[in-house]
């Protein structure tokens, strides 16, 4: 920043470095102020209710931008400290070795999915049989005189059938279980070494959080990271393209602004639109989840063939199934999905504007999908967790006067399927209340739910940040392959100790070792959440699609698809040619000023703005790093709606910005089986 601060911009002193350095920062810039996302302090999180005694909407700016900031330590960090405290002989003891979920225990034979049954010796199986993740080495030896319990343990995690290491769960706050089982392990002077290196590092996120502007907040960065390194003997930040989930630092931020709005009854009447919409999700749904079970369930009869079936053997044989097959299916509803959307709006041919009343579309989504949504089979929208749909909406107004006078409108970003993402942990550790948003879960869900545990991240969508943090404690996990949740938590059962059987109307059914009983497509319900999320599409992909309008709501904006090689400016070598290029080339597209462009070589969305050379510089690489590496690739252009002036959420100084609403509709029908 300081050399671009430091830079006079001339025609002359245009070179390659300032330019870099110019595209850098308006890089950043597009990326925490134009778009809506939750990213720590550029994108907090400000919470609202519904208020039926008012028309509009009524902000309550509050004091300040935040009102309150958390600094978190990252997983992985965490993890780095546990991994040198485990390593440590004085209090190895003190860890509890657990068997891995999908290793079947029967007699005196172990048996892993798709591998013969090998033979278990006595000790080992003593040994094996204490290993649940709770009990430390040092009681299994009080429990098992006479046996090397580590020894045999060696062995058995030699075998892969056992994994003794101290494993932090997941969470937001993970440091605080590791505070907790240090202060319980027994080598005094061992724990309060670590201990003692547990507290430098929260002392360091603490210098983080309460620094003030850019230098003090880069010294305690700084610090934290040299003191990070010299305890865990790990780098600070890892590598950008590590295969993980994107917190690369050892800490991260998330925000709650200081505002609070309250959304009245012209929005909701607005947002009516939305019904059809959600008729025809549950649709959706409801045929992804029957085309996998249809599959699954001719897994099942090969497998109960050759005797009972557990539940670790069926999800490894479905395994084809889930990463192939249910993917193409999902691809082929998807298109099915807009085939039938198509003949709902009947859009004309070279249109750029359509608009359709609610009157207009309800009888015909009805007849095209609400007949066929699930509920002839009592399965409702296929899954537990498929009957969250959250929308993603934007209030288009000039300011909350003029949503009060109903001069305003609503656009749909997202509508993401099967996930109430206001779930996440980075929302619910930034509501003022969690216990509340937990209770209308219990509102939701009467009965306890079954929910898969996940690893701990993966670079798609699960980090600590986006991790599902509304479980109650009469939930039960299962653990498939990992353990990420803590091992002593109550209704957590082994995926080898579940059963899985059909009852008599064919519904295939897991049966939890306390006798609990539920759907097994609920096994596979992140599989089937992470294909269904973002298929929500009602147009064609073609090289141009209108904007739609259902009343208030528009349900689609104006999109354009185009072939790498047609941004022809991208090439030119002068920066002055290649504005005025990027200038024809958007007015023979008809496109506006203000956009979004999605690549298949970029990570994300970006902004461009065509009056901006910087932007078009930005673009014009894009494109060609595109024309490189995927020449057959298209560019994917939607406009930018709202627009910069329809920015109506404002802070207390009266400064405008960008937002949407979040929200979570449920489908009122519980599952009901066959």
């Amino acid at each position: 920043m300081a050399p671009f601060l430091a830079w006079t911009p001339t025609a002359s002193g245009r070179t390659s470095m300032p330019r870099q350095r110019e595209e850098l920062v308006a890089h950043y810039w597009q990326r925490f102020c134009v778009k809506n996302d939750t990213i720590g302090f550029f994108g907090p999180v400000g919470w609202g209710r519904w208020d039926p005694a008012r028309e509009g909407v009524d902000v309550d700016p509050g004091e300040g931008l935040i009102a309150t900031t958390e600094v978190y330590f990252a997983g992985w960090a965490v993890d780095a400290l546990a991994a040198r405290i485990d390593a440590d002989p004085a209090l190895r003891e003190w860890v509890a070795p657990r068997r891995v979920p999908f290793v079947r225990v029967s007699g005196t034979g172990v048996t892993v999915p798709g591998r013969p049954a090998r033979p278990l010796g006595p000790e080992a199986a003593a040994v094996l049989g204490l290993c649940d993740g709770v009990r430390p080495v040092r009681d299994m030896r009080a429990a098992l005189p006479g046996v090397d319990v580590p020894a045999v343990l060696a062995d058995l995690v030699a075998r892969r059938w056992v994994v003794w290491k101290l494993e932090v769960p997941a969470g937001a706050r993970p440091e605080r279980w590791l505070r907790d089982w240090l202060e319980k392990a027994g080598d005094g002077d061992a724990r309060r070494r670590w201990l003692d290196a547990l507290d430098a590092l929260e002392r360091g996120r603490e210098r983080v959080g309460a620094a003030e502007g850019a230098d003090e907040v880069v010294a305690a960065l700084t610090g934290l990271e040299e003191e990070f390194a010299t305890l865990t003997r790990t780098a600070a930040v890892r590598e950008k393209g590590a295969g993980t989930a994107p917190c690369r630092a050892v800490v991260y931020a998330d925000c709650r602004r200081a505002a609070t709005v309250r959304a009245g009854r012209a929005v909701r009447r607005a947002l009516a639109p939305l019904e059809p919409l959600l008729t025809s999700t549950g649709w959706l749904t409801a045929r992804l989840a029957d085309a996998v079970m249809a599959e699954a369930r001719t897994v099942y009869a090969r497998l109960a063939a050759e005797g009972p079936v557990d539940l670790a053997s069926f999800w490894f044989a479905c395994m084809p199934v889930l990463h192939g097959t249910a993917r193409t299916r999902a691809e082929a509803l998807q298109r099915e999905f807009r085939d039938r959307w198509a003949s709902v709006l009947a859009v004309p041919p070279g249109a750029r504007r359509v608009h359709r009343s609610l009157d207009d579309i309800a009888g015909a989504v009805a007849e095209r999908f609400g007949g066929d949504t699930g509920q002839g089979t009592g399965q409702g929208p296929g899954w537990t967790a498929a009957r969250y749909v959250s929308p993603d909406v934007m209030v288009a107004a000039t300011g909350a006067d003029a949503v009060e006078r109903g001069d305003f409108q609503l656009v749909l970003g997202e509508l993401h399927l099967a996930a109430n993402t206001l779930g996440a942990s980075l929302f619910v550790h930034q509501h003022p209340d969690p216990g509340e948003l937990v209770r209308l879960t219990g509102r939701d869900h009467p009965r306890p739910r079954l929910m898969p545990l996940l690893p701990k991240e993966h670079r798609s969508r699960l980090s600590a940040r986006t991790r599902h943090a509304l479980v109650r404690p009469e939930d039960y996990h299962v653990a498939l392959v990992d353990v990420a949740g803590d091992a002593a938590r109550p209704r957590t059962a082994l995926s080898a100790e579940v059963a899985v059987t059909e009852r008599d109307d064919g519904e295939l059914v897991v049966v939890l070792p306390d006798g609990a009983e539920f759907a097994a497509v609920d096994v596979f319900a992140h599989v089937l959440t992470t294909l269904a999320m973002d298929l929500f599409r009602i147009l064609p992909e073609e090289g141009h699609t209108p904007r739609v309008t259902v009343d208030r709501l528009v349900v689609a904006r104006e999109t354009w698809r185009l072939p790498a090689a047609d941004p022809d400016f991208a090439g030119e070598k002068d920066e002055a040619r290649r504005f005025v290029g990027a200038r024809r080339w958007r007015a023979r597209h008809g496109l506006p000023r203000f956009v979004f462009v999605v690549l298949p070589t970029e990570p994300r969305p970006f902004y461009v703005d065509f009056d901006s050379p910087v932007y078009v510089n930005i673009l014009a690489k894009a494109v060609r790093r595109m024309a490189r590496r995927e020449p057959d690739g298209r560019l994917v252009v939607t406009e930018m709606l709202p627009t910069p002036e329809q920015a109506w959420l404002v802070d207390d100084e009266g400064n405008a910005y960008t937002s949407e609403l979040r929200f979570v509709a449920v489908d009122g029908r519980e599952r009901v089986r066959r």
